[in-house]
């Protein structure tokens, strides 16, 4: 955001700049708006295309400007000799605002800087006040019906002695103004820029979910952000004054307060693990970054503490965990956590001796509901045989969804293959009870495969893929059964 204040003109109009002729004073006020606009930018060290666009600006406009002023001088002064000179001073400073548009890459010191502004503003005034205003004089004679050289003689004689002297009084003057003028409106824009980069600081404090204080020497609280104020149950005015160690005396306890001042005293930091209460009064762990802020003398005068909660990062960390390794739509294990479990019921089935069960299940008519009902309430019926299949495994089993309408079911911890019948049996029926969806009855059945490790003595991915081919084969069979790998 551009907060910029409206700084000081480098080349103040006055209207003894005036030569007398409208069009040409117009012209020269838009000179010099766009002179004071250039130094403004300057001043302010904006980027390289705005500034470039400025010089563009002043260049064109003065070749315009220009052109229009010889026109008024040619109507009277025709190939005379003063024109002539005139025009080749125009000339030279569009090639000289060209030159230094040229070398933007170089405008890198206050002291190049400097000399821009100086030569732009030295230049103009000069031309306003020295060469126009002769000219503008001249023409002003001859339109009152002097002749060409009676006007050229009379403009001599009031551009000399008294005047001229006020002239470079006035031109040295303009030198020194707009040099301290540059200086102030540098001054400006730098405690702008400073002024802005506090106002982020501040909001990123005030925005952040860590609690953060500041207090002085004595550890007495001057400052707080709004994490901080939530987490002690006070406003922003209340905590200011308070003691730290007794607004956080869990920060601060008795085995670990000496250590805490001690470091962040002797060596600036002390950061660790400590405790603290969240919002409702609860302890938690808490991880304290307590800082100390020197003077020039290198003196204490402040100290600064940041306050995160341990508890906070560590269930955020268990969040991400379990949407990382769970299926989004119906909450259970996804392919990711697949490759885990089924890894740790083969290892729990060579230790015990006993036979895991990999079951591929995949939808019978699925598809049709998908495609008549939409995809809301595909995914209800996809949540419901979630639940169904959950609510009949054993603790040591696992349900995964692989994807679309395929589960991957692990019955571990079966004395026999024949064991795992009976629940298969109970599985395809619960699944094929009708269910309620959007108003509608409607119904889907399964078809299954599954391998029994030891005996199938692959690895996890082969047991896998061996319970899909036996899958394959039970919807080839008919559907709505299951069907053992060979």
């Amino acid at each position: 955001m551009d907060i910029r204040i409206a700084p000081a003109d480098i080349f103040p109009w006055n209207e003894n700049f005036q030569t007398g002729i409208s069009v040409i004073d117009d012209q020269h006020r838009k000179l010099v708006a766009l002179l004071n606009k250039l130094a403004s930018h300057l001043a302010f060290g904006d980027d390289k295309p705005e500034l470039n666009s400025i010089f563009d600006e002043l260049a064109d406009y003065a070749q315009y400007h220009f052109k229009t002023e010889e026109g008024v001088w040619r109507k009277y002064l025709s190939a005379d000799e003063l024109l002539t000179g005139h025009a080749k001073t125009h000339q030279s400073f569009v090639t000289e605002v060209l030159h230094i548009r040229g070398k933007q890459d170089s405008l890198v010191t206050e002291q190049v800087v400097e000399e821009i502004v100086i030569f732009l503003t030295h230049w103009l005034a000069f031309h306003i006040l020295e060469a126009d205003k002769h000219l503008a004089k001249i023409v002003l004679s001859v339109q009152k019906g002097l002749t060409l050289t009676e006007a050229k003689e009379k403009a001599s004689t009031e551009m000399s002695g008294a005047l001229r002297v006020l002239i470079e009084t006035i031109l040295s003057m303009y030198d020194t103004l707009s040099t301290r003028t540059l200086q102030l409106m540098r001054e400006v824009a730098e405690r702008q820029r400073a002024e802005e980069r506090l106002r982020l600081s501040r909001k990123v404090i005030d925005s952040t979910l860590e609690a953060i204080f500041i207090t002085d020497e004595n550890g007495m609280v001057i400052d707080t952000n709004p994490s901080f104020c939530l987490d002690v149950q006070l406003k922003h005015e209340q905590a200011i004054g308070k003691d730290i160690r007794q607004l956080k005396p869990g920060l601060f306890s008795e085995d670990k307060s000496d250590e805490i001042w001690k470091a962040a005293t002797e060596s600036g930091h002390w950061a660790g693990e400590t405790v603290g209460r969240d919002a409702s009064g609860e302890i938690e762990g808490a991880w304290l970054a307590l800082s100390s802020i020197k003077d020039n003398q290198g003196v204490i005068t402040h100290y600064v503490g940041v306050v995160s909660s341990i508890t906070h990062l560590v269930k955020r960390q268990q969040t991400l965990e379990v949407e990382a390794n769970h299926d989004a739509l119906t909450g259970l294990p996804n392919r990711r956590l697949l490759q885990d479990r089924l890894a740790q019921a083969v290892t729990r089935s060579n230790r015990g001796s006993r036979v895991l069960a990999v079951c591929y299940l995949d939808l019978d008519g699925f598809k049709q509901i998908n495609d008549t009902l939409g995809h809301d309430a595909g995914d209800d019926v996809l949540r419901i045989v979630a639940g169904r299949l959950s609510k009949l495994l054993r603790g040591e089993d696992t349900v995964v969804r692989l994807g679309g309408d395929e589960f991957v079911l692990l019955l571990g911890d079966l004395e026999n293959e024949d064991g795992a019948v009976q629940l298969l049996t109970r599985l395809l029926k619960d699944v094929a009870q009708p269910m309620s969806i959007h108003g509608k009855q409607v119904e889907v059945s399964a078809s299954m495969g599954v391998t029994f490790y030891p005996r199938d003595h692959g690895t996890p991915e082969q047991l896998l893929t061996h319970a899909d081919e036996a899958m394959l084969t039970a919807k080839r069979e008919g559907k709505s059964r299951y069907h053992f790998y060979k």
